[in-house]
């Protein structure tokens, strides 16, 4: 016998499966999958945004530059000031160059340089993305014929992907720089022995694990940046949302792969 109530139906539809919290997680997972399968496959297809790339690349690259520098330069210095102690206890001062090279190299010069974007480029580009989602201009580009996606989302990761791996061994280079500052007014160590000493300490993995990791970084951010933008929701206070969101979920995810990209390196080091 069939129901005449036609709310019955409606009702068990609208139930959650497990709860409304893993629902909405699950929602948003397969909304991620289909936002991050839309970029591969939009991203072999014609037509190319190389002149938006190349813009991107500049506002990603150049204008951090001087952010990137300050911070890296710090950076070098305060982990060496931090070192020395510890390594002055057991008379292995000497070691520092190398500790110095390990650390920077491996770990505190990708790291920094996410960190750095995450805060600045991803909130950039959530903020971005998101105005013009509130004040409709994504729309006018699909009726104007223009792909939005392509033109937006595409032009981001790829310069985020391509410019955070070159801005990591520029970070590299800079902490490295004042690391040896601070070692040769404390050390007298000459800038020949600093290098020698810190090729010495890292190999090409090393090397290649930081550009692979910064090239996952990148993408990350901008990935993250553009997806809170692009669906951020309607009104002033969404834009504010997704730039917040933006940087709060890029650290989190780039903490997480540095942990998970330090377990694969260890197992092939």
């Amino acid at each position: 016998m069939q129901s005449d109530n036609p709310k019955s139906t409606n009702s068990s539809s609208g139930r959650a499966v497990l709860s409304r919290g893993f629902d909405k997680f699950f929602i948003n997972l397969a909304d991620v999958s289909a936002f991050v399968g839309r970029f591969f496959r939009e991203v072999v297809l014609p037509p190319y945004e190389f002149r938006e790339i190349v813009q991107q690349c500049y506002e990603v690259g150049y204008r951090s530059l001087l952010l990137i520098s300050t911070t890296g330069f710090i950076t070098g210095i305060v982990f060496t000031n931090q070192s020395r102690p510890s390594l002055s206890e057991f008379g292995a001062t000497s070691w520092l160059p190398r500790l110095i090279a390990i650390a920077i190299v491996r770990a505190l010069g990708p790291l920094v340089t996410a960190l750095i974007a995450a805060g600045k480029v991803g909130s950039s580009i959530g903020a971005e993305l998101g105005s013009m989602n509130v004040t409709e201009q994504i729309d006018a580009m699909e009726v104007s014929g223009t792909n939005p996606f392509k033109f937006l989302v595409v032009s981001r990761v790829l310069a985020t992907s391509i410019t955070i791996p070159i801005l990591t061994m520029y970070t590299i280079f800079v902490a490295l720089m004042g690391a040896y500052i601070n070692v040769n007014l404390n050390e007298q160590t000459s800038f020949i022995s600093f290098i020698q000493e810190v090729f010495g300490a890292i190999s090409y993995v090393d090397i290649f694990a930081s550009v692979l990791k910064s090239t996952v970084f990148g993408f990350t951010i901008g990935m993250v940046g553009c997806y809170k933008g692009y669906h951020s929701s309607k009104g002033t206070e969404g834009v504010g949302k997704a730039a917040n969101s933006s940087v709060v979920t890029a650290m989190f995810l780039v903490f997480i792969e540095e942990l998970l990209s330090l377990q694969i390196v260890s197992a092939f080091r």
